[in-house]
């Protein structure tokens, strides 16, 4: 493994272990928020699921969300933010905003 892999798996260990903890702590009372093998999976009631993980291969985490699909994003360490590969949308934007419309919640990552 180079220092490239290890900067990669720090980060993006770093971005999931966030996400969890900010979800659970704002949304944990209207979603089922788990981390499990580094995938994050946040389940609503209504039973739309949505699974954030790394993919090493890659150096990417990816979105599969229930409302807009499938999703990859790079890290952009300039912006330190993980940015959609298509659309130049950061990861913690797409995924509040999803979580606060499923929810009717108002809600940030950032």
């Amino acid at each position: 493994m180079n220092t490239d892999d290890i900067s990669f798996d720090t980060v993006a260990d770093e971005t999931l272990n966030r996400l969890l903890d900010a979800i659970d702590d704002k949304l944990g009372d209207l979603l089922e928020v788990d981390m499990e093998n580094g995938m994050l999976t946040i389940e609503a009631a209504s039973g739309g699921q949505y699974i954030v993980n790394k993919h090493a291969p890659n150096r990417q985490i990816w979105l599969s969300s229930p409302a807009s699909g499938a999703s990859h994003y790079n890290y952009d360490t300039a912006k330190k933010a993980w940015i959609d590969s298509r659309d130049g949308e950061s990861l913690t934007v797409k995924l509040a905003a999803e979580l606060s419309t499923l929810t009717a919640t108002p809600f940030s990552l950032d």
